[in-house]
């Protein structure tokens, strides 16, 4: 750990758990394709593990 993370939006929120649409809108995502960095860390590992069928992670 310690890197960075790249996280992109690959499918839209409609439809999903509302909690899951909560998590998506905390790591920064909004629209669907747009891509944010975030730190290579527990909270946010545990955050993209729970809506990993929405988006796409590259460590960078």
């Amino acid at each position: 750990m310690a890197g960075k993370l790249k996280v992109t939006l690959a499918k839209s929120t409609i439809g999903a758990v509302p909690k899951h649409k909560k998590t998506v809108e905390a790591l920064g995502l909004r629209k669907t394709g747009r891509s944010v960095e975030l730190p290579d860390n527990a909270a946010v590992r545990g955050m993209l593990k729970q809506v990993d069928y929405l988006v796409k992670v590259e460590e960078i």
